[in-house]
């Protein structure tokens, strides 16, 4: 009898055991399966993906953008854009920008750093004339704010004349201020985003040209048809 006592007591606390695991288990493995499951993204590539601190396959650098999160974002804000859509005043347009940025790269694929100084100053120009009474105030916000920093980097182009090298490193700032500029206010011209996987270890390589064939402006002569085009812009 007293066997048969000890062994339900043993089966009873087995069975308790059991139990506060598998509870346990529920707690801790959707933790587990979630994180496991998280991607993140290259901050330079966002279009490569993998687990955290894996290295991009185009340029080498740690995964750290997680997706999860840039995919919520990109949805709440295209539901606020949907709501309060900005209405871009047809007198506005950054043509002359872009204009000046073309001519300031067709120079820098020349080797030529004086005709790229005199180009930089065209789009500080332009820069400072584009009409932005004719946009909301979110808008003008995100000019302003794009163009500022635009503005310094084709300065620095313009005050360092027979110092192609460092007009080339701005020329990388600068082209990224350009093309979030035709992101946000679009443009009729037909453009290409180009890229060089050579230039500053495949970090900062893009340009924007008005031709389909490549002409490397990071290396001119050097290397004058290293790159790709990484899209169409229009």
């Amino acid at each position: 009898m007293k066997n048969i006592i000890l062994s339900s007591i043993a089966i009873a606390f087995l069975f308790t055991s059991c139990n506060q695991k598998s509870k346990q288990a529920e707690t801790i493995n959707p933790e587990t399966t979630k994180s496991s499951s998280e991607l993140y993204a290259c901050s330079m590539h966002p279009e490569i993906t993998g687990k955290k601190g894996e290295a991009c396959s185009k340029c080498g650098m740690e995964l750290t953008e997680p997706v999860a999160e840039t995919a919520k974002t990109e949805i709440k804000t295209t539901i606020v854009a949907s709501e309060t859509k900005p209405v871009i005043s047809s007198s506005f347009a950054i043509d002359g920008i872009v204009s000046g940025y073309l001519k300031l790269k067709n120079a820098l694929i020349k080797d030529d750093s004086k005709a790229a100084a005199n180009a930089s100053k065209s789009i500080v120009a332009a820069l400072n004339e584009a009409g932005t009474n004719a946009l909301d105030a979110k808008l003008k916000k995100k000019y302003n704010d794009i163009a500022a920093d635009a503005k310094e980097h084709a300065e620095l182009i313009g005050n360092n004349v027979g110092k192609i090298d460092q007009q080339r490193a701005h020329f990388a700032m600068l082209s990224k201020d350009i093309n979030d500029l035709i992101k946000t206010f679009g443009t009729k011209q037909k453009l290409y985003q180009d890229y060089c996987p050579m230039y500053d270890q495949g970090k900062s390589g893009y340009w924007i040209s008005e031709i389909k064939e490549i002409r490397n402006p990071y290396y001119g002569s050097e290397m004058l048809s290293c790159g790709r085009i990484e899209k169409t812009i229009q």
